[in-house]
């Protein structure tokens, strides 16, 4: 890597809280915001990016992480760059249902992998996008600190990118599972 990374997940929205079992609508451009105690826990996390030296940092367009981005670089006195690859996945008929439903589409996790919900993505495209994001970033940036903001399945498959990970088995792997990010959670990979 040419450049090292910090990820974080947009901070608490009413999906971890009062909407819970649904899934999030998609795209989420104008939306979804952050609560209160999304807004602290961001607040709270840029105490230690401060620490950190970001040189830049990218998010995604969705309206939870442009907020998260935007009280991060208000602190740091940096710009925002969007990126759609760092959008959350698209679950296509899905959005806005219960995680019930999603869940009861496909027959096994893996099937996350290769099974597309009409109109929706499959975690191998949420992974190209971000595999292309990722290089784009490593042939521009040298030395650089680098936050990126997102969601937690663009995060979970990004940083497994990042660790080497190949295959659909690596990703499913328990310690590999427990990368996915915590929303409001920093994590340097």
């Amino acid at each position: 890597m040419n450049n090292k990374y910090y990820i974080l997940r947009h901070g608490q929205t009413a999906y971890q809280t009062k909407k819970k079992d649904f899934l999030y609508p998609w795209p989420d451009i104008t939306f979804t915001s952050l609560t209160k105690k999304g807004e602290k826990q961001i607040k709270d996390i840029t105490k230690t990016l401060k620490e950190k030296d970001i040189d830049l940092i990218y998010s995604s367009d969705f309206l939870r992480t442009r907020q998260t981005a935007k009280i991060v670089a208000k602190e740091l006195g940096l710009e925002i760059n969007s990126d759609k690859r760092l959008r959350d996945v698209n679950f296509g008929i899905f959005s806005g249902k219960s995680k019930k439903e999603y869940r009861a589409f496909f027959a096994s996790r893996k099937e996350k992998f290769f099974k597309r919900p009409p109109r929706g993505e499959n975690w191998n495209d949420v992974k190209e996008r971000v595999l292309d994001f990722l290089k784009e970033i490593e042939k521009k940036h040298r030395g650089k600190n680098i936050l990126i903001v997102s969601h937690g399945d663009p995060l979970w498959l990004l940083l497994g990118i990042i660790k080497g990970l190949k295959g659909e088995e690596e990703f499913l792997r328990e310690k590999y599972r427990a990368l996915y990010p915590e929303v409001g959670q920093l994590l340097t990979p």
